[in-house]
């Protein structure tokens, strides 16, 4: 079996539903969502002990919820239902809660890193913003864009957040404050860095 079919050999690309140029928004946006899909599996693969096995499976789980929104954003087809669902983001709300009870209370922003799984776990949440990002551009540019993408990307960017924080805190590894940093969270320990 080819996996080459050099029909984007003039700088185009199929969607689902039709062809666009490879620099598309819509193009950019669903090709951010895989590099992260990419960088958590490295989370997965840097996450081998016992200790981890539940945040293992919360990642496989984001995997395929990320391949859903992929589809959903490279889809032009009226009649493709979509994948990714809305228990999705109420189950991201969930983890983030009980991640934010796990870990120490926390009033400044914190260096991105710890340990290796930690690191990438924040890259990945940085690649969550811009996907993001350019998710609400291309929603700007296309009213028929479906919303749940853009809440569950604003979700899970929270949910990495949290999840980095779990994998320090549970590797015995502390979080380092940003020297410069005003109190910034609230005393609640359900506070979250990112709005």
């Amino acid at each position: 079996m080819r996996i080459y079919t050099k029909t984007g050999d003039k700088g185009q690309t199929s969607i689902i539903g039709g062809r666009v140029d490879k620099d598309d928004i819509r193009v950019e946006a669903y090709g951010t969502v895989d590099e992260l899909n990419s960088f958590v599996g490295m989370a997965v693969a840097q996450l081998k002990e016992e200790l981890f096995q539940d945040l293992v499976e919360d990642l496989e789980k984001i995997q395929h919820e990320l391949f859903d929104c992929g589809g959903d954003l490279a889809s032009i087809s009226e009649r493709r239902p979509l994948k990714l669902v809305e228990e999705a983001v109420f189950y991201l709300e969930e983890r983030i809660d009980l991640f934010m009870e796990e870990t120490p209370a926390l009033e400044k922003f914190i260096l991105p890193g710890g340990t290796e799984a930690a690191s990438t776990i924040h890259i990945a949440r940085t690649i969550t913003r811009r996907a993001e990002r350019l998710v609400v551009t291309l929603m700007r540019a296309n009213d028929q864009i479906p919303t749940l993408p853009l809440r569950y990307l604003n979700r899970l960017s929270d949910y990495f957040f949290a999840l980095a924080r779990v994998i320090n805190y549970r590797s015995k590894v502390e979080d380092v404050e940003y020297v410069r940093s005003a109190k910034v969270f609230k005393s609640n320990k359900k506070a979250s860095k990112n709005e």
